[in-house]
């Protein structure tokens, strides 16, 4: 390993001894670092948004921090180290990639999609055999992920083996149909949990929407959480000038501010300046 690496899993080391280290590392354990370890991940993407490379290199090291003190406590407790995370992902990378690493050819990026996706479905159908159990077509989508990412990523598997609509046309039919249920349901004075079912459908089908589309819902959401959050502050900035709280103003005045936002500067990116 390289100085700094080193360097880095010393310091890991210091932080988790018991005798001088650092009090909270130590009270820390897998499930009390995961939601950081989630954050962090969101933090690079954020840098590579705002296309500040800075930025990046320190959410990256940040990342890595989050491997490390994982890896860390697992070797506490004789289970694994860092160079074995490191071995594992390095064998999965030779293991999918052939016409790299073992003469294969692959004529496009597409085959080269298809060949990847081929490699990851006998792993999960290795994994189900280990565990004893049979083998699913959405094994391995991890239920950590944002609800609406897992739920592009579930239909997507559904859809590779043929489960899926014929068209876009076709999703946007399934989404008027959830609607039109939900709206029944808040109709008839459904108790929270029909109510919270159906909207639910209806979230699934804006992921399916999204899917066919080829647009990441979430990207697309934060970028519209962007949009509202710039126009709000400006509806508040320009009532402001004029001495008034947004409390005093009238929904029709603000109404007409919320246009004026919409011409007065350019959307904004999806992750506001900090």
């Amino acid at each position: 390993m390289s100085k700094q690496t080193d360097r880095l899993l010393e310091i890991m080391t210091k932080l988790r001894d018991p005798d001088g280290g650092c009090p909270w590392d130590l009270e820390q354990n897998f499930a009390s670092i995961a939601p950081y370890t989630i954050e962090e991940a969101y933090e690079v993407a954020e840098a590579i948004t705002r296309n500040d490379m800075n930025e990046l290199r320190d959410e990256l090291g940040d990342l890595l921090l989050q491997v490390v003190f994982h890896a860390r406590m697992a070797e506490e407790e004789k289970l694994f180290d860092f160079e074995a995370v490191a071995e594992a992902i390095s064998d999965k990378m030779v293991r999918r990639h052939p016409h790299v690493f073992a003469g294969e050819t692959v004529e496009s990026t597409a085959a080269q999609t298809v060949s990847w996706e081929t490699q990851k479905a006998e792993e999960r159908a290795a994994k189900a055999a280990t565990d004893g159990r049979e083998a699913s077509a959405i094994d391995g989508v991890s239920v950590a992920l944002p609800a609406q990412t897992r739920a592009v990523k579930l239909a997507r598997r559904a859809a590779r083996v043929g489960f899926d609509w014929p068209d876009t046309l076709s999703v946007f039919a399934k989404l008027d149909e959830e609607i039109g249920e939900l709206r029944q349901e808040i109709k008839d004075g459904a108790d929270p949990a029909r109510m919270e079912d159906e909207l639910g459908d209806v979230l699934f089908s804006v992921a399916n929407l999204a899917r066919h589309l080829d647009i990441d819902p979430e990207a697309a959401l934060r970028r519209t959480n962007a949009k509202f959050e710039y126009r709000f502050r400006y509806v508040e900035s320009r009532l402001r000038e004029v001495g008034r709280a947004l409390e005093e103003a009238s929904l029709e005045e603000m109404d007409r501010l919320w246009e004026e936002a919409k011409t007065a500067a350019p959307s904004p990116a999806p992750f506001p300046a900090k």
